[in-house]
Order: C-alpha cells, then sequence, then structure tokens
C-alpha cells in the first residue's frame, strides 16, 4: 500500500475504484465496504484507492465544544488500512478551507481530476461536502455527468445491528469491552510509554508498567480492572490492566499500570501495545494493601482463566 500525505504527489489514475471516509476504529462496517473494493478492483483490473481526513474533520468544524475521543491514531489506521489489499491510501489533511468545498467541488477537483475516480464504493450513512450536504441520492442523481459509478453498501448489508465508531467508543467508555471487540473485529488496543511511577505494586508482589498515552485525543476506557495481551518488541505477554484513580492508596490522579505475566525486565522508556481482551471488574476501594493484594491474586487467576 501506498500512502500519501495529500493529493500532491498523486498521479492521476486510468481507472480508480475509490472510497472515502474518516474509518476511525476501521470497525467490521469499514471492513465490509474495504471488502467490497477489493472485489470491485478485482473485476475491474483498476487500483483500489481509499481517502481518509487528518485531522478528524469534527476535531476541526465541531462547534458543540464537545471533546472527541478517536478510536485510532493515525499511524493506527494507516497499519489497519494495510491489511486490506489497499493499493493507494492518500490522507487528506482536513483544514476549514478544505471543509468548505461543496459536494459538487469535491466530486470535480478530487475524484475526478485528481484521482480518475470510475467506480465509488460508499458506506450507508456516508457524506461529504459543506455542511456535509452531498449523500448517496446526490451521486447517484449527478453519476452520468461525472462519467462513474457509484455503489452504496447498504445497512443491511453491514449489520442488523448498526455498527458505527460512535457505538463502538461508547461500548468502551463503559468498559463494555465485549461489545467492542465484536464490533471492530479485534481487540481494542492502545500503545503507550512505559513511565517511572511509585513502584508500590512491587511491595506487594504485583510491579506494574506505568504507561503515558502520548495522543491526548486516543479514548482511554472506562476505570477498571481488565485483562489484556501486552506486546513488547516482537513479543507478546498476558496481563492484568488497571484504569483509575487507585482510592486504596488514595491516588489523586488517573493512572493506567499493567501488570505483565511472567516477566521481569527494565522496560522504562519502552513502547508497550495493550490489547483489551475483557474487563475482570470495576475499580475498587479496598481497606488496606493486604486486602488489595488478596484481591490481585484473584485477578490474576481471573485473567489467566480468560487469556486461556
Amino acid at each position: 500500500m501506498r500512502v500519501y500525505q495529500g493529493l500532491v504527489q498523486f498521479n492521476r489514475l486510468k481507472y480508480a475504484v475509490v472510497t472515502s471516509g474518516t474509518f476511525d476504529g476501521v470497525h467490521i462496517g469499514h471492513q465490509k465496504i474495504l471488502a467490497r473494493l477489493e472485489e470491485v478492483r478485482q473485476a475491474s483490473g483498476g487500483e483500489s484507492v481509499v481517502i481518509t481526513y487528518w485531522p478528524h474533520p469534527r476535531l476541526i468544524v465541531a462547534t458543540d465544544g464537545s471533546e472527541l475521543n478517536l478510536l485510532t491514531t493515525i499511524e493506527e489506521k494507516i497499519e489497519l488500512l494495510s491489511r486490506y489489499h489497499v493499493d493507494h491510501l492518500i490522507i487528506i489533511p482536513f483544514t476549514k478551507e478544505f471543509s468548505q468545498l461543496t459536494s459538487d467541488e469535491f466530486v470535480r477537483q478530487v475524484l475526478i481530476d485528481r484521482i480518475g475516480t470510475r467506480k465509488l464504493v460508499i458506506g450507508y450513512d456516508h457524506r461529504f461536502g459543506r455542511n456535509r450536504e452531498g449523500s448517496f441520492e446526490y451521486l447517484v442523481e449527478n453519476a452520468a455527468g461525472y462519467g462513474f459509478e457509484v455503489e452504496e453498501i447498504t445497512r443491511q448489508d453491514v449489520e442488523q445491528v448498526t455498527v458505527s465508531s460512535t457505538r463502538i467508543r461508547k461500548a468502551l467508555q463503559e468498559g463494555n469491552i465485549h461489545v467492542a471487540t465484536e464490533y471492530l473485529g479485534r481487540f481494542y488496543s492502545f500503545r503507550g510509554t512505559v513511565i517511572r511511577g511509585n513502584q508500590l505494586g512491587r511491595t506487594i508482589g504485583y510491579p506494574t508498567a506505568n504507561m503515558r498515552i502520548e495522543e491526548a485525543y486516543k479514548l482511554v476506557p472506562a476505570d477498571g480492572v481488565y485483562t489484556v495481551k501486552v506486546d513488547w518488541r516482537d513479543q507478546q505477554f498476558g496481563g492484568m490492566l488497571n484504569i483509575g484513580m487507585r482510592p486504596t492508596v488514595n491516588g489523586t490522579y488517573r493512572t493506567i499500570e499493567v501488570h505483565i505475566f511472567d516477566f521481569d525486565q527494565d522496560i522504562y522508556d519502552e513502547k508497550l501495545k495493550i490489547q483489551l481482551v475483557g474487563k475482570i471488574r470495576t475499580e475498587q476501594k479496598f481497606a488496606g494493601l493486604e486486602a488489595l493484594k488478596v484481591q490481585l491474586r484473584k485477578d490474576e487467576e481471573a485473567a489467566r482463566l480468560m487469556l486461556r
């Protein structure tokens, strides 16, 4: 997959099979679109093109003051999209100026003039152009004049239960890992750097790696204790993760701490990838460190069982 930061270096194709969207999470609905894109590419002998946008459009045009947490960083999105036989990925810088393109300007300037679109595959809820004025119906009405075909992946084709990035975000924010996993088609993951903590876990036999996530917009799930898979360098380990305020020790700020099973390495300043397998329990305040230690033994047993 060739990746382009904008349209400047992209050479117009003779037969481009195109889809467009934010693809946050690259969930099973997105995967349905990507699978159909590949089918059309193979049937036509053309080349597949995915258009996505960065920053996320809502980070630029939102006016309601709400904070948007994303399922994927741009690096994660690139890695996930590369799994689906995409020939070209174009990342268009999303600016206020770009957001003012009308639907007709977007189609003519981007899809036709710059890319050479001959077939467009879109999801059932896809909107584009200024104020999201463009729609599937608009494209169908104007397809002949634009010189390309358009195909919509209907809601029924994606799932009887509507899958969306918003639903996945809500599930994670509620600690519903099972639903998030089902909709993503994989475990939700995040990456972070190991930083120094107070090393209290060592005193009760459960040393933890404290993690800092660099991207402030990356969604961190609800507070609680989770079963996880931990990727470090080229190795994978089981573990259990705590997200929260550490009420038993009167914590004053939210932390992300992972205890890695059967592991004894100095990994300060190292990068870890955490995959959420399931939730064990909500965060609780215990009477003291001994009571916490007893509970951690139960959590470990539950986590190891879940991993098996």
